[in-house]
């Protein structure tokens, strides 16, 4: 699994287009000048010796990782002055080597938190496997991997390259810096150089209100949801297709009527689509060429009695945002009611858990092949014979590796810390811990935070559907790229207003909420909107931002007027708005309607505007052009929403770094590595120093190169991490099936149809006397009138009529 790619040689056609002169002009010679300060580099083309005994320059560091062979020289054959820099590599099974600044007080230069750097230096290679790598140092953690921001072409010629940082982080007060080779070859560097960016933004004027501009606005649309969706995926064309099945509705389901619908929200219309099968509670991704692809479903409804769960189906099919029609693939090797699906770097997808045909426990893991467009036999699939539960969260990692975050759908997590890392090649299962209170996690939300470089995940909120306690205030966080990633605790969620039936009140103590929908947006933090108190209940009116940089939440935002609790998802649109839909409370019914935020960055001005890419076909590793009308500070690539129970592991913020021709002209540095940006449709933003974002253009990752490379081929993003794991846990021995409860779903079946959910255990407040809990139902808005199915274990009927309450 853990694949990865070569930079191809030279640049590509995108660059080309713009004419062999232009393009060859812009190695070898000087861009226009974007940063004002001097030079912040000592010593910076190596004409200073170390000191004696010392083998290297002056201020310059041997550095590097891995199992490899290597050499340093400092050599005449210099670009300016008479010292250059070779480092060859002549043997390699993973790693790099780099001359680096050495990281110290004296040379290693001061930088300011929230500034960006123009990085340059000058060099020859003959070998594609160079990357620009850059070190930070922490004033409370001390220096650490920072991020690797470009894949400079072969150059037999002293050629020029040159990047821009992201914004410095907080708590950051230095950087070093250098080119790394991390293939067999050789790299001659020379003539480096570090400027501080100088230019500084223009105050933004607020186009809004005062709360419009710090809270942003929610807008509920008049058209509404025709279909009583539970999944949402935002489809290539900016398109969303809204998923049902039987829409959690037996009759529906008896009767055959399973719907999806697709929204355009270029005219704001509904049109009603066609669905094969019982798509309710299935699992979905996109795939390389953006077609969707949909497993499992439901097979059938719990019985009357309860003595039956929901049962899953093997059904499969890819749905084209083109032609809007589903087609059936292969059958998966078993149902999986509630799966996960993840797309790996080489573009199959893999899926674990749910429950089987039988309502028992999937313990297979499945494996769609993007080359042969279907799912493997279980024979050609790693199996562990673990049981992962009910949408369990698996994001993929920058190596290959799957990271389990804890967050599931329905009851108690997995055996063990909650969290886990799972090596699909060593077909293992290592815990990772710090999770805190790992069994009260359902229907959390969990995200790859922003930029995907820096591997760090936020895990927010959740519950237990079993003992139904209230929703908690957790969240989590866990950077993957430490030898021994733990979570730590993050801030506790903001506390809104909750309505629990007799009008909203302010939430008090530790009350927090599940099913969340947590958001990524293009200015790099995370809306946090929606939720409720309790299983299927109590909705919960408060949004927040998480801002990754400084670990905080920025509370008090506009609330969504619509509850949004069980089945309701929250999604980035194209334009940088976020939409909302559903709510499917315990009592069965459905709000149809939508809702639209508006976030505060679009109340801020005018916005920048893409005017050109020259290329929407991006290959890993290319260097893309586009143009804007405004100085920019970052874009990024975002992957576009496939959400539903609160689950999209799929959810990831792609930084590209940027080389600025000038301030309209700026040349994107996309990775070379698929597994931190798994090939397919991508939103393109680009953001302004306020954080204004464009409105996307559409461009494709990928291609024939990415999906055929071999994992022999290196990758400069895999450093050493999550590297000294405890011991795997065993492997449980191969098995059919774990035994589920029929009552997971958290619902009593005594008592009314399938679509309606009779909490097993009503919330804590709530006596275990008949008249609190049928006031509590009352409240809730149940049916007056629930038929008792066989016995009554909660006491709802005294009077023994067959109904309760």
């Amino acid at each position: 699994m853990r694949l990865t790619i070569r930079r191809r040689a030279g640049r590509r056609a995108a660059l080309l287009a713009v004419g062999v002169m232009t393009a060859s002009l812009l190695l070898t010679a000087p861009q226009q000048a974007a940063a004002g300060p001097p030079n912040l580099l000592s010593n910076p083309g190596f004409e200073t010796a170390g000191a004696a005994g010392s083998d290297m320059p002056s201020c310059w560091s041997k550095s590097g990782w891995g199992d490899n062979d290597f050499t340093f020289s400092t050599v005449a054959d210099a670009h300016g002055g008479t010292k250059a820099m070779k480092v060859s590599l002549t043997r390699r099974v993973n790693g790099d080597r780099k001359a680096l600044v050495t990281e110290n007080s004296t040379c290693a230069p001061t930088v300011t938190p929230g500034k960006q750097y123009d990085l340059s230096a000058w060099y020859k290679s003959n070998t594609p496997d160079v990357s620009v790598t850059v070190f930070r140092r922490d004033t409370t953690a001390g220096w650490q991997y920072w991020t690797d921001l470009q894949n400079p072409p072969v150059s037999a010629a002293w050629a020029r390259t040159e990047v821009r940082t992201p914004a410095v982080p907080p708590g950051t007060d230095k950087i070093a810096w250098g080119l790394s080779v991390y293939g067999v070859g050789t790299l001659t560097t020379d003539d480096y150089a570090l400027e501080e960016v100088g230019a500084v933004p223009p105050q933004p004027a607020c186009s809004g209100t005062a709360e419009e501009c710090a809270k942003g606005k929610w807008q509920v649309i008049p058209a509404q949801n025709p279909v009583r969706s539970m999944h949402a995926v935002v489809l290539k064309n900016g398109k969303v297709l809204l998923i049902a099945g039987s829409g959690n509705d037996i009759a529906q389901f008896n009767a055959g009527t399973f719907t999806s619908a697709v929204y355009d929200p270029a005219n704001g219309s509904f049109k009603t689509i066609p669905t094969p099968v019982d798509m309710f509670c299935a699992g979905h991704v996109q795939l390389a060429d953006g077609r969707v692809l949909v497993m499992s479903g439901n097979k059938g409804y719990p019985s009357a009695d309860g003595s039956i769960g929901y049962q899953g189906l093997k059904d499969s099919y890819t749905f084209d945002p083109t032609t809007e029609k589903y087609t059936k693939t292969n059958d998966m090797n078993g149902g999986h009611w509630y799966p996960s699906a993840t797309i790996l770097g080489n573009g199959d997808v893999i899926s674990f858990g749910g429950l089987k045909e039988d309502s028992t426990g999937n313990v297979t893991a499945e494996k769609f092949s993007a080359a042969q467009n279907k799912w493997l036999p279980m024979n050609q699939v790693n199996q562990t014979w673990s049981y992962w539960g009910l949408y369990p969260s698996m994001i993929l990692m920058q190596d290959g590796r799957l990271f389990y975050s804890g967050s599931h759908t329905f009851g108690n997590g997995t055996p063990g810390t909650g969290a886990s890392i799972y090596d699909y090649d060593a077909n293992t299962i290592t815990d990772v811990p710090g999770l805190r209170n790992k069994d009260e996690r359902d229907e959390s939300a969990s995200v790859l935070l922003p930029p995907a470089q820096d591997q760090r995940v936020l895990t927010i909120g959740g519950g237990n559907n079993e003992r139904n306690p209230a929703a908690n205030r957790l969240t989590d966080i866990i950077d993957l790229k430490q030898p021994s990633p733990a979570y730590t605790a993050g801030p506790p969620i903001p506390q809104g207003l909750v309505d629990q039936g007799q009008g909203k009140r302010p939430q008090t103590g530790a009350e927090g909420k599940m099913f969340v929908s947590a958001v990524l947006l293009p200015d790099g933090k995370v809306l946090e909107t929606g939720g409720g108190l309790h299983d299927r209940a109590d909705p919960v009116f408060e949004a927040s931002f998480f801002d990754p940089t400084t670990n905080t939440y920025q509370a008090g935002l506009a609330t969504d007027p619509i509850p949004r609790t069980y089945h309701s998802a929250s999604f980035l649109m194209p334009d940088g708005r976020v939409m909302s839909v559903g709510d499917n409370p315990g009592n069965g019914t459905y709000n149809h309607n939508v809702s639209i935020y508006t976030p505060p960055y679009l109340f801020k001005g005018a916005r920048p505007q893409i005017t050109s890419a020259i290329d929407t076909q991006w290959v890993y590793g290319d260097t893309q052009r586009i143009t804007v009308n405004r100085p920019v500070a970052k874009a990024e690539l975002i992957r576009p929403a496939a959400v539903t129970h609160s689950s999209d592991p799929n959810q990831r913020f792609v930084d590209l770094p940027m080389t600025v021709v000038n301030g309209t002209t700026i040349d994107l540095n996309v990775t070379s590595n698929p597994n931190l940006a798994p090939p397919g449709w991508y939103m393109l933003f680009a953001v302004d120093a306020n954080g204004i974002p464009s409105i996307a253009t559409w461009v494709h990752l990928g291609g024939p190169s990415a999906l055929a490379a071999t994992q022999e081929q290196p990758s400069a993003h895999e450093h050493t991490f999550a590297d000294q794991l405890g011991p795997a846990k065993d492997n449980p021995a191969k098995r059919d099936s774990a035994p589920v409860a029929p009552s997971a779903a958290g619902c009593d079946r005594h008592y009314g149809t399938a679509n309606v959910c009779v909490p097993t255990r009503f919330p804590a407040e709530v006596q275990a006397t008949t008249k609190a809990r049928c006031d509590w139902l009352a409240s809730h808005t149940y049916p007056k009138r629930l038929k008792v199915n066989g016995s009554d274990p909660l006491r709802l009927d005294p009077d023994r009529d067959g109904y309760a309450c």
